[in-house]
């Protein structure tokens, strides 16, 4: 650019400060900032469908499902056709029910403008605005963009919801007000310094986008699906090798391992542990906690730290009256009359309506006429009022404002004045606001300073039990606030959270809102953090988490939102707005913190749910597969048939859904997939299982003197009765038969499917050669003694693991 279209440019700015912009600067500026909005990439949703056909599992199963239709395997075929739409739709609605939460950020953003263009205000949409504009913002307006005050007196803002600050904000000639908040006082004339995604609006939007966890129970899936699938195949691939040798038809012998691989991979396993979370999703539904990721359920077991939002979080978001200091005033009530009198009810001021509600006899007022009221402003810092008393007729002067002030024109005594900074300094220290009161005589020069009035916005009822039962559940907490480290460390001891709370500014943030590793060791130490905006509680979230921390995230306004989204359980609490609902994965639909509890308690109880099925799933594999390949190898005959294996899919695997109802023990601290130790239960109750099977085959083989049709019956019933109390066995590390015991429903479907199972082994049914019923009640009691051995090798196996697991932590 040459020097003479510098300083043209640098001129056309500056005109753009006093008269606004042209059309054409404007125009000029929209093609080079863009529109003030939130740009989002969308995706179609046939594609976001289309994505949960894609991986590991979703392979095999569509392979399996392949390979049924080309050797005409049609029942097969839809059954696996079926469990994978059911998965993926299962993903794909809890994604589409979250909610997009840059969808309800735009919500906030203000819908229309008043701007100064071609040397006219018009009124044109918000998203139109660009930088150096000049625009008019009035009482009740959300700010359209980020914007520098250039013109007027002052603006009293509402800006909790971007920062979480519980008292409105002053901001005068030259400080910037951002997009999204709402002018609760004052007019001004405004220059456009930033739009769309440049403002800190637009900022906290992005950090939405950006946050992004993988489920831990998405990496349980597939770490417990690759080791069957790996397991499975190398079976496979050993067992065809061996009968193509032998010289077994090849089509045969390919529809067997077809049927024999879809029954071991684990299908059904998604949808099992799906259905476990959906049903505990009702439950919490009606303890009024919605869920919209089921994933979230699992993480919140694992749940080892919740940070939380103060303002409307743990507090209740409503100034409250603290204590009075009297002066020159009859009573507390009287300094609160007074103060009333300098307030105006239809204002709906937070402070006035505090001191209103703190009235014992609110009829008094109507003792009192107000004659005129001046307003607060940035400049005097007090309210005041020339009132009328009705009944002796007398007039007189109210005010209220900051005490230093209301101190300055009140006749006070030096010791008084000592008295009354001495008491502001104390209500400061523990976080309450100070107003001074003082009112005047006519015809009176100075006035006379009645008390100091605190203010404060009170906990929740139910936070410190909270706090408290989450310690006991081995969760700690971290508040993080947008107010000042006063208020916080007050909040924050009457919590009983500890008062090691430090100003976010004192922690470095890098462009992608990481810390740095001596930071990361202060906010593991820290009890929270004091004057935070989005950024800095998204980047401590974060923190914790890359130190190895299943976060909780507690809030309810815009600010929490990209802190919410990136935690592995954010909790939106009733009241919240739509952005902080949109990013939650667990929606509080009523008052009070308690039911955070009752979800925990909740998810901890389906986690062992999950992850008995998980060791039952492994074992079952591990106890087919073994069993008929090492039987195919060493006796060279099918010890079960492919309509066997289909009928012990159906029996085993759909009654199997009962677990998401079962009673399980509650852990009193963080329960986490410990894959080192599912793998080896499972596979050493599986091995157990194996050599049992073996030894019921010798007896069928040798004692009973079976032909091979008779044996694979046996072996069928064998499978079907141990299956079910192989899961009996896998939901408690303790004996099976202590407390708690399984549910009704879990005992009572077992009962069914085997009945089912023995009936078709005494009666064949043209499907299987029938057995008698002494076979039968051998199977049946072999099954019990099979299974009892085993319980007794777990409890064996769990103690050995958890003694490795103490010394090593010695």
């Amino acid at each position: 650019m040459t020097t003479q279209a510098k300083e043209d440019s640098k001129v056309s700015t500056q005109e753009a400060s006093t008269q606004g912009l042209t059309s054409t600067q404007a125009a000029e500026r929209l093609q080079q900032y863009g529109l003030n909005a939130l740009q989002e990439k969308k995706r179609s949703a046939l594609l976001r469908l289309l994505s949960y056909f894609w991986g590991p599992i979703p392979w095999m199963i569509e392979i399996a499902a392949i390979l049924s239709a080309l050797v005409q395997h049609w029942p097969d075929f839809w059954i696996i056709i079926g469990l994978l739409i059911f998965n993926a739709g299962i993903g794909f609605w809890q994604e589409f029910t979250a909610g997009n939460a840059v969808d309800a950020l735009k919500k906030q953003l203000a819908l229309k403008a008043r701007v100064l263009r071609d040397g006219q205000w018009q009124e044109i949409d918000a998203q139109q605005l660009v930088p150096d504009d000049i625009v008019r913002i009035r009482l009740g307006d959300v700010i359209p963009a980020d914007v520098q005050l250039i013109e007027g007196d002052y603006l009293d803002i509402d800006q909790s919801a971007l920062t979480g600050e519980s008292l409105s904000v002053t901001k005068q000639l030259g400080d910037t007000a951002y997009s999204g908040t709402v002018v609760k006082q004052g007019e001004t004339i405004a220059k456009v310094t930033a739009t769309g995604e440049q403002t800190q609006f637009g900022k906290t939007a992005n950090l939405v986008k950006q946050a992004s966890t993988t489920s831990h129970f998405q990496k349980a899936v597939l770490t417990i699906g690759n080791y069957l699938i790996y397991v499975s195949l190398t079976l496979v691939v050993i067992l065809i090798l061996v009968q193509l040798h032998r010289g077994t038809p090849w089509l045969e012998l390919v529809q067997f391992a077809l049927i024999l691989t879809v029954a071991s991979i684990p299908v059904a396993m998604p949808a099992v542990l799906s259905m476990t979370m959906a049903v505990g999703a009702v439950v919490l539904s009606k303890q009024k906690a919605i869920v919209t990721r089921l994933e979230s359920i699992e993480e919140m077991a694992s749940m080892d730290l919740l940070c939380s939002d103060k303002t409307g979080t743990l507090t209740q978001n409503r100034l409250t009256l603290g204590k009075i200091e009297q002066f020159y005033a009859t009573d507390e009530q009287h300094v609160l009359l007074m103060a009333a009198l300098a307030s105006k009810a239809e204002n709906k001021d937070a402070i006035d309506q505090a001191i209103l509600d703190g009235l014992k006899n609110k009829t008094d007022l109507k003792s009192y006429q107000q004659n005129h009221y001046v307003p607060f402003d940035p400049v005097h810092k007090r309210t005041e009022a020339t009132v009328t008393d009705n009944n002796q007729g007398q007039t007189f002067q109210v005010s209220k404002g900051a005490p230093q002030v209301i101190m300055q024109i009140s006749n006070l005594t030096n010791e008084e004045a000592l008295r009354a900074e001495h008491v502001t300094h104390d209500f400061a220290k523990q976080g309450y606001r100070s107003l001074g009161v003082a009112c005047k005589k006519q015809g009176a020069k100075q006035w006379t300073f009645l008390g100091v009035i605190s203010l404060f916005d009170p906990p929740r009822e139910d936070s410190a039990e909270m706090i408290a039962n989450a310690k006991k559940h081995g969760v700690s907490m971290k508040m993080l606030t947008g107010d000042n480290q006063a208020i916080a460390q007050q909040i924050s001891k009457k919590l009983g959270l500890g008062v090691n709370i430090f100003p976010a500014n004192t922690l470095s943030l890098d462009k992608n809102n990481h810390f740095d590793h001596n930071n990361g060791d202060r906010i593991e130490q820290a009890d929270g953090f004091s004057e935070v905006f989005p950024n800095h509680k998204f980047g401590i979230v974060k923190s914790l988490q890359e130190r190895n921390h299943i976060i909780g995230m507690t809030g309810d306004g815009v600010n929490d939102a990209p802190a919410l989204k990136q935690a592995y359980v954010g909790i939106a609490v009733s009241g919240a707005t739509d952005a902080a609902r949109a990013a939650a994965d667990l929606v509080l639909t009523a008052p009070g913190l308690s039911v955070i509890i009752n979800a925990i308690e909740e998810a901890r109880r389906i986690f062992e749910r999950m992850n008995a099925y998980a060791i039952y799933r492994i074992c079952e594999t591990i106890r087919i597969m073994f069993f008929v390949v090492l039987t195919m190898i060493f006796f060279d005959f099918y010890p079960i048939t492919a309509i066997m294996i289909i009928l012990l899919a159906f029996l085993n695997d759909v009654p199997i859904m009962s677990i998401a109802y079962d009673r399980t023990v509650l852990e009193s601290k963080p329960v986490r997939w410990n894959m080192s130790q599912i793998i080896t239960v499972a596979t050493v109750m599986g091995i157990v299982g194996v050599l049992g099977s073996f030894g019921m085959l010798l007896l069928a083989m040798d004692w009973l003197k079976l032909d091979v049709a008779q044996i694979q019956t046996y072996v069928f019933l064998k499978m079907a009765v141990a299956g079910h109390l192989v899961l009996f066995v896998a939901r408690t590390k303790d004996y099976f038969w202590k407390q708690p015991w399984p549910a009704p429903i879990m005992v009572w479907s077992a009962l069914i499917t085997k009945l089912a199972a023995t009936l078709l082994a005494a009666y064949g049914f043209d499907i299987m050669t029938a057995i008698t019923w002494p076979e039968i009640a051998l199977i049946w009691g072999y099954s019990i003694a099979s299974a009892l051995l085993t319980d007794i090798v777990k409890v064996q196996v769990y103690r050995h693991l958890e003694k490795n697991t103490s010394e090593r932590r010695a």
